[in-house]
């Protein structure tokens, strides 16, 4: 089956990594295509087509500011993708959960180690 566009949807358009690091450049201030290239260290070509399709699935939104274009995220079409990575946080929550209790216990067996092994050195200094 032929993969969709990446300019099909949003989710299609974030499957791009430097899509996704554009998006978070942008998350809590809006900024020129400039400002993009120099901070993310990409090429301003680059830079602006994926800006076209982020824009073009409603996941930027522009502003123009005299003879600059101000990009930004627009929150609402990133809700879906929320929405659905959601769904898996409690499969995330309970790995999470597994490793946690899988360190605790590897701690807890390591100190009881460590104490065992130096009440057989006390022991053995009263002999």
């Amino acid at each position: 089956m032929p993969r969709a566009a990446t300019t099909s949807d949003a989710f299609n358009a974030v499957a791009e990594p430097r899509r996704r690091e554009i998006l978070s450049y942008l998350a809590f201030k809006e900024r020129p295509v400039g400002e993009i290239v120099v901070t993310l260290r990409l090429a301003q070509p680059s830079v602006s087509k994926h800006l076209r399709v982020l824009r073009d699935v409603g996941l930027v939104r522009t502003r123009r500011d005299g003879r600059r274009i101000l990009y930004r995220t627009n929150a609402e079409a990133i809700r879906p993708l929320h929405e659905w990575s959601k769904t898996f946080e409690r499969f995330w929550g309970h790995q999470l959960l597994r490793v946690k209790e899988r360190a605790e216990g590897a701690a807890r067996s390591a100190e009881n180690k460590n104490q065992g092994s130096s009440s057989d050195n006390g022991n053995s200094e009263k002999n």
